[in-house]
């Protein structure tokens, strides 16, 4: 917030400055350390807990990342382009690419989404310190 300045937050010297302006006033710096110290430092426990979820999300992720595009590749060309649809061999593979391709494609959409509402909700807990 700037203030008008005021004789109180004139410096005196050569240089009168106003130190409100700079977004500094005696106030404000003891309402700082009154909030440093009365803030309690994150417990160790936390940090593991955070860092076991975010490697589980991650392993998670990568599990989906394996599975579901080979798997969706394979079911896709031999039970519905070759199958169902009658698609030549040839074709059938190059359909069913496009699904594992579409398929990686929402697993990172699926993985960005979740890391970033974790990452978000482990913010949040640590602004609530």
């Amino acid at each position: 917030r700037l203030h008008p300045p005021t004789s109180k937050t004139m410096l005196r010297g050569k240089s009168r400055l106003n130190v409100e302006w700079l977004g500094y006033s005696p106030g404000l710096l003891v309402e700082q350390r009154q909030l440093l110290a009365a803030r309690t430092p994150r417990s160790p426990r936390r940090t593991e807990s955070s860092l076991a979820s975010t490697l589980k999300t991650l392993l998670f992720f990568t599990a989906l990342m394996i599975t579901v595009p080979i798997g969706l590749y394979f079911t896709t060309k031999s039970y519905i382009f070759e199958g169902a649809l009658g698609m030549s061999n040839r074709d059938s593979y190059f359909y069913a690419a496009i699904v594992a391709v579409v398929a990686v494609h929402v697993v990172l959409a699926l993985f960005v989404y979740v890391a970033w509402n974790e990452g978000s909700r482990q913010w949040r807990e640590g602004k609530q310190d």
